[in-house]
């Protein structure tokens, strides 16, 4: 009973917008300092959603893209512009991209170049995990040089933890059975989990999966330092369409099931996700390396 008066008061000071204001104030006093704590400004990604105004700002110190030290944030900008303006020349130089590339192209060809893996040959209409994310920022953001940087970093944050893909699937397979065996059981029988694009999710961290607004209280979660909470989103997903997944009978049935996801379904499907990832597995100690 308790519990539930504490949720619903949670519920109901957020509805009012007491709540929100006073995590902004609390926000508003970390960034305060001339040389920001980001083990408390992750706490506080992981305790919280950030508020809009401040997302750009707390995910470019988060992600790496300035540093803590408040007096360095302009000149370090200026060479991130610089960099940025010099990759999208020799590209331009090269004539890989010119004015009629798409954007979201455009950014994938200056990842590659800038990490390495860009080959005269490569494909940037290929489907990666960088294409939707990017994407996403451009929704996000409005900047390009800010767009391309946090994108960057982002992605390079989720291919390191790539190899810890399978055990994050396995634990959705665990914690899907947990919640409704009945369920789970006819998603295995049927062969639908195995057709499910739970890596690809995975991979791109629901970007073009679920709306902007919804996605970056989870990657608010991805940038504190908890990739586990994609485990709690697939759960949820998967559960949340259970009424259409069942009665999926081939792959492209279930492949169209799971793309359009609506703006109230998945803001739904966020909330309940943080709620069960709070609930079960939400760190209470930040580390380097999140454990998977």
């Amino acid at each position: 009973m308790a519990a539930d008066e504490r949720n619903f008061r949670s519920l109901y000071y957020e509805k009012v917008g007491f709540r929100s204001v006073e995590e902004k104030k609390s926000l508003e006093i970390l960034l305060k300092d001339k040389r920001l704590d980001s083990g408390k400004l992750k706490q506080f990604c992981l305790r919280f959603s950030v508020p809009a105004a401040y997302r750009n700002l707390v995910w470019r110190i988060l992600l790496g893209v300035i540093p803590v030290h408040v007096e360095c944030h302009a000149f370090i900008m200026e060479q991130r512009e610089q960099e940025y303006n010099d990759l999208l020349r020799a590209l331009n130089v090269m004539g890989i991209v010119d004015q009629n590339t798409l954007k979201a192209q455009v950014f994938l060809a200056m990842w590659l170049l800038h990490t390495g893996n860009f080959t005269y040959d490569c494909n940037i209409l290929a489907d990666n995990g960088f294409l939707p994310i990017v994407q996403c920022f451009m929704q996000f953001f409005d900047n390009n040089t800010d767009i391309y940087w946090l994108a960057k970093n982002f992605y390079d944050n989720v291919r390191k933890f790539q190899a810890d893909i399978p055990k994050l699937v396995e634990r959705t397979h665990i914690l899907l059975e947990r919640e409704d065996s009945a369920y789970y059981k006819v998603l295995v029988n049927n062969g639908i989990l195995d057709n499910l694009p739970i890596n690809k999710w995975f991979d791109c961290c629901f970007a073009g999966i679920l709306n902007d607004s919804a996605l970056a209280k989870i990657w608010d979660k991805i940038c504190g330092g908890s990739n586990k909470i994609l485990v709690y989103v697939a759960v949820i997903l998967i559960t949340n369409l259970k009424h259409r997944l069942i009665k999926c009978t081939n792959n492209k049935d279930i492949i169209q099931c799971v793309k359009y996801i609506t703006e109230e379904t998945a803001d739904v499907i966020v909330n309940k996700s943080i709620e069960l990832w709070q609930q079960f597995n939400s760190p209470l100690t930040i580390h380097d390396k999140p454990k998977p």
